[in-house]
């Protein structure tokens, strides 16, 4: 049985906690960082399916926690819209220009900003650009890729396989993709990291992008090339310079950051399990099964931002007012009790997942993404035969920020290589 929100906390289930202070719970700082589905777990007894919170600065959300809830958010942009121009909290002078939250929440003239006919026009250049990159050696690329990156460690016997492969092989095959430079990888990969995390620097490394990006654009109308960014300046759907320059920001940080996040989730359910590593070394299982169970337990995003109510309204018992902000726990939605009693059961074959949204703005790539992913496992496994966990499985650990939750490092061993 679900537990029930108790009378005290129904009491503040309307706007007095978001519109007259209270002690709310905060999803940044130290104790966030550390348990964060505890955190999720906490709320979702004290509130139910929508909780008052802080994201960073104190600025005042709504959590979507409940499954079916984050379900009616994602599915009905005339009520949640994706514009935060209508944010109250940005138009009353309550968020500053300059806090880490604009660089995830802050409007910007691409698809993800935008809803109904803007946002079919803009979303239209991007995907019809992926669906041709999809079908231009993507393979290639990962393979390559990840074989440079193994090259580097295979000497050695050991590596990480956090820090010495999921973290920057994502952003290699970009650079390819986008018609970079990929000695520019390791600095828009970090990078990337940065903007999602938060923090003082966000907005620095925010910049750093968009100047890469920049210079990318003008020697492609130059040297136009078989390339992302090609597609984009000729689209037919006629993107302007600030245009072009959002959706090329838009795809490389969260098709970096949510790939090489979902990567090291998938290697470490691959390497915490001698059962699973054989299936899969042995043709008995095949990779996409564990990159839909890692998308299940630990989606890449665990909170989504964010959605804005178009007006004043009730979702899951919660009274939300024109102009709040919410964002949707995604890690909290796929364990949702009321759809998923036993998070221990086994989802093989059930794609319903929150790991990529949905609605109409379901994540363009993960097609892509889930290509990438399976591609640089099948690799890995081929060229480390016998590669196993280094330490304890219980010794591995996670940070959060706001908006994921990153394993630290996942240690391996294996023969070494001459």
């Amino acid at each position: 049985m679900t537990d029930q929100p108790s009378d005290e906390a129904a009491a503040v289930r309307g706007c007095p906690v978001m519109h007259g202070g209270g002690d709310l719970t905060r999803l940044y700082g130290p104790d966030a960082a550390i348990d964060p589905q505890g955190i999720y777990a906490r709320l979702r007894k004290e509130y139910g399916a929508v909780a008052p919170v802080l994201l960073e600065g104190d600025v005042r959300a709504w959590l979507v926690l409940g499954y079916r809830e984050s379900r009616r958010v994602l599915d009905n942009p005339l009520q949640f819209s994706r514009d935060s121009r209508i944010w109250r909290d940005w138009q009353e002078g309550g968020v500053e220009e300059t806090s880490p939250l604009i660089q995830m929440l802050g409007w910007r003239p691409d698809c993800v900003s935008q809803d109904g006919e803007p946002h079919r026009r803009l979303r239209r250049a991007v995907t019809d650009n992926l669906d041709i990159l999809a079908g231009r050696g993507i393979r290639r690329h990962v393979t390559h890729f990840a074989n440079k990156q193994i090259d580097a460690f295979a000497g050695k016997g050991s590596a990480d396989l956090v820090g010495e492969y999921a973290e920057y092989l994502p952003m290699l095959v970009l650079t390819r993709l986008f018609g970079l430079p990929a000695a520019e990888g390791r600095r828009l990969a970090e990078s990337c990291a940065q903007v999602i995390k938060g923090g003082a620097d966000a907005l620095e490394h925010n910049e750093r992008i968009m100047q890469i990006l920049g210079e990318l654009a003008e020697r492609k109308r130059v040297e136009p090339g078989p390339d992302f960014t090609t597609g984009l300046l000729g689209h037919d759907a006629g993107l302007d310079e600030e245009e072009i320059l959002s959706h090329l920001r838009l795809v490389l940080i969260t098709a970096h950051t949510t790939t090489s996040n979902l990567l090291a989730r998938v290697l470490e359910l691959i390497f915490t399990d001698t059962t699973r590593l054989a299936g899969l070394v042995s043709g008995q299982l095949n990779v996409s099964g564990v990159v839909e169970e890692a998308m299940w337990n630990s989606p890449p995003l665990a909170v989504l931002p964010g959605r804005f109510a178009t007006a004043d309204l009730e979702l899951g018992g919660t009274q939300i007012k024109e102009g709040d902000l919410l964002v949707l726990g995604l890690a909290a939605g796929n364990v949702d009790p009321e759809i998923r009693p036993d998070a221990g059961v086994s989802v093989h074959g059930n794609q319903s997942h929150l790991a990529f949204s949905g609605g109409p703005h379901e994540c363009p790539a993960r097609n892509m993404g889930q290509a990438i992913i399976e591609i640089a496992v099948d690799v890995l496994l081929h060229r480390l035969p016998g590669a196993r966990l280094s330490v304890p499985r219980g010794e591995l650990t996670s940070t959060a920020s706001t908006w994921e939750a990153r394993l630290d490092t996942l240690p391996v061993e294996f023969a070494a290589q001459s």
